[in-house]
């Protein structure tokens, strides 16, 4: 099993930047990837960013491609969501997952492949 806590989350006008966590703990050794999809109100969950855990490859929407970066420190089991140029159509409660099986980093934006997920982590963008 893998837990997965995010923090992070906030307030923050138009045009600023927050940084997302997401700890593992458990049987991190699990892991093939980590991601972070987002579920704004009355509309369905999609995928933001996914790394490889092991090589660093990354993926991006193309809603997020330029504005945010995705990084692991793995010596801490944590993987990161940094948000640049936030605008109020990013308000969402923003979810950290983990995946256990090995495929390209493309697959790694469909969320069904995603074993284990964390609580989610609310961030408000003020316009």
């Amino acid at each position: 099993q893998v837990q997965l806590v995010e923090s992070g989350g906030g307030l923050v006008q138009a045009g600023g930047s927050l940084r997302l966590s997401c700890a593992a703990s458990g049987r991190t050794s699990l892991i093939y990837f980590m991601g972070w999809f987002r579920q704004a109100p009355g509309k369905e969950r999609e995928f933001v960013a996914a790394i490889n855990w092991n090589i660093g490859s990354t993926q991006y929407a193309d809603s997020t491609k330029g504005r945010f970066t995705i990084s692991r420190y793995n010596a801490k089991n944590t993987v990161y969501l940094q948000m640049n140029s936030l605008k109020p159509e990013d308000t969402a409660v923003y979810y950290c997952a983990a995946d256990r099986s090995l495929h390209s980093i493309q697959a790694a934006a469909i969320q069904t492949l995603y074993d284990y997920w964390g609580q989610g982590t609310q961030v408000t963008v003020s316009s």
